[in-house]
């Protein structure tokens, strides 16, 4: 049997791994968060179940940073979006970059030096989220750069709300940073103002996954069907 192995088929089978991980990943830190936060378990299971987060957390992170080049990639060879050849190059070696970065931060997550590297990434975000928004709302009205044509607004709409669903992950972001922080300042002794905090941090953020779960599968969805 010959088997006909195509790379759009390699880069669709890598895309569903990655939102794999990201949706995945999001539900396992959603769960850990409770027993984060449970005060009546020791300090020391508590930051077992924050280093917990932390691992499944960083599949999660790796899951959103790949979709985007993955999903820019087959979208030039669906002739969705005009950037390819020495682009695509410049945008695969930004990713590696980044994903790199992430991952430092991820290493080195108890640390100053962490907390630095985490800061940088999420700038990185801040640069790309408005990029993404306003690319993928032009095409969508007809101006480019992605393809306008009928059939194919279901690739701008995609990244539209990928762009939102960075923004849903920024914040969990800054809420994870604030984890360290507060079980740095716990770790010396009892603190209810801080306990009180962390508990009313993680709870508004349970609410907004409800919202980021929905994003996610609508992404998963529109990149499925192309509906539109």
């Amino acid at each position: 049997m010959i088997i006909n192995l195509e790379a759009l088929d390699v880069l669709r089978w890598l895309h569903i791994v990655a939102m794999v991980y990201w949706l995945g990943g999001e539900w396992g830190v959603f769960q850990t968060s409770y027993n984060v936060i449970n005060r009546k378990l020791p300090m020391d299971e508590r930051k077992r179940h924050m280093e917990t987060a932390y691992r499944i957390d960083i599949l999660a992170r790796s899951g959103i940073i790949l979709l985007l080049p993955l999903g820019l990639h087959m979208g030039f060879m669906w002739g969705v979006q005009p950037l390819g050849g020495e682009w695509l190059i410049a945008m695969w070696l930004i990713t590696l970059v980044w994903f790199s970065l992430c991952w430092a931060a991820f290493i080195y997550r108890e640390t100053d030096r962490g907390i630095r590297l985490t800061i940088i990434d999420e700038k990185i975000r801040f640069i790309l989220i408005p990029v993404l928004f306003l690319c993928s709302a032009a095409s969508l009205v007809g101006y480019g750069p992605f393809s306008g044509a009928e059939g194919d607004l279901w690739y701008s709409l995609k990244i539209l709300i990928y762009s939102l669903m960075l923004c849903i992950g920024l914040y969990l972001r800054f809420v994870m940073r604030e984890w360290t922080d507060m079980f740095r300042i716990l770790a010396q002794g009892p603190n209810t103002e801080v306990e009180s905090t962390l508990e009313r941090s993680i709870s508004n953020s349970r609410m907004i996954a409800y919202m980021y779960w929905v994003g996610i599968l609508s992404t998963a969805f529109l990149g499925a069907t192309k509906i539109i």
